[in-house]
């Protein structure tokens, strides 16, 4: 079962079970889904999925520093709800040593040796990490081992 039919049925069963707020994070998702198969006149795939669910992500969490900050937190609290929602269909996230790992891997086969070779290794590392990893973190890794 592909990813976008695992996400259609998950929105039938929320339908049935009338669980409103799960259906509504859910549909989000397929309208971004949506938007960007209608947009790129596409049909996307699971790694194009993910890195839609690992956008609303980061916009969820950037939602919810400002909710928190401007003390409101039933709306922050909705966000909260819809990460829960959308990470269901993340893959499993890497550990900090398999990333290391991975990192130390494509360094080596790439033949990077200084930091204005990082954006190289960032490019082959993506792919493989997509969803998997905070990309933020594994730039500042890369960073020092490069350093």
């Amino acid at each position: 079962m592909t990813l976008k039919q695992q996400i259609t049925e998950d929105m039938k069963n929320a339908m049935r079970a009338k669980d409103t707020a799960r259906l509504g994070a859910i549909r989000l998702l397929l309208a971004a889904m949506k938007q960007r198969e209608v947009d790129e006149r596409i049909e996307l795939a699971d790694s194009d999925i993910v890195t839609i669910i690992d956008k609303m992500i980061k916009q969820r969490r950037d939602s919810i520093a400002q909710f928190e900050a401007a003390k409101r937190q039933e709306l922050a609290d909705i966000e909260k709800f819809e990460i829960s929602v959308l990470q269901a269909y993340m893959p499993q996230p890497m550990t900090e040593a398999e990333v290391t790992i991975a990192v130390a891997a494509v360094i080596a086969t790439s033949g990077a040796k200084s930091p204005q070779e990082m954006g190289k290794v960032i490019a082959l590392l993506k792919p493989q990490l997509a969803g998997r990893a905070d990309m933020g973190k594994v730039s500042a890794l890369v960073k020092a081992q490069l350093s």
